[in-house]
């Protein structure tokens, strides 16, 4: 079975549908880019990954072992969030909140995935400053640590990189991808910059109220779609 496969699924606001005939399989090690222009169904679609929002039709099903406490998220920063008042090492200490289960405290294994995160992250050096004194780079590597602690198996970005100077998205970018390679640890990210989702991406999905378009990246590349929307020439 796959990692994760969506049959059928539509999503409806109020009564209106707002996107419908979603149909896609990833299997593990996987790297999704969900994209779209603004209002097409990214966020609604996001939402019903993370159970935050049940679908009018259709289903939603996890595979390989994989329980919805164990999906790691990053979600968009609003600006309360930016100006969080606690710790880096709270931060991403509070990724392992799922994982507790009954447990009151974090124990042994809870505070070693903190520090073999932020390691790899590179803000091991960051642990006591305060979240709200982060430039946005920094702000951005802590939440994806928070991310990594809550799983091993799936992470699901939410525009990653959205205010972030060029060189602080490349990096995220290639954050990112090293562990997609490296941890084999599936990646469904929704992005505005359909360029950067070819580059990196294993898969596209791309939504218009609508599924338009699911397959490999380079099935997306030979694509009218991706024709018209990325150009001929930088597909």
């Amino acid at each position: 079975m796959a990692q994760i496969s969506c049959k059928d699924l539509s999503f409806s606001y109020d009564g209106e549908t707002v996107l419908s005939g979603i149909n896609f399989s990833l299997e593990a090690g996987s790297y999704l880019c969900i994209v779209g222009e603004n209002g097409s169904g990214k966020s609604t679609l996001m939402k019903g990954l993370l159970g935050l929002k049940t679908p009018s039709t259709g289903t939603i099903e996890l595979g390989d072992g994989l329980k919805p406490t164990e999906i790691g998220y990053l979600p968009q920063q609003t600006e309360l969030q930016r100006d969080f008042p606690a710790s880096v090492y709270e931060v991403v200490l509070s990724g392992r909140l799922n994982s507790m289960g009954r447990r009151f405290f974090y124990n042994a294994e809870d505070k070693a995935a903190v520090e073999e995160n932020m390691e790899r992250l590179g803000i091991e050096n960051l642990r006591d400053k305060c979240y709200m004194e982060l430039s946005g780079g920094q702000q951005q590597r802590v939440l994806l640590a928070r991310a990594m602690c809550a799983t091993k198996k799936l992470l699901l970005l939410d525009e990653p990189v959205t205010g972030l100077d060029p060189k602080a998205t490349n990096e995220m970018y290639n954050l990112i991808k090293l562990i997609n390679l490296c941890d084999n640890t599936s990646v469904i990210m929704i992005s505005h910059d359909i360029h950067e989702a070819v580059r990196y991406a294993t898969h596209i999905l791309h939504l218009g109220h609508e599924q338009l378009f699911f397959g490999t990246t380079r099935e997306y590349r030979q694509s009218d779609l991706a024709r018209r929307f990325v150009g001929g020439g930088r597909a």
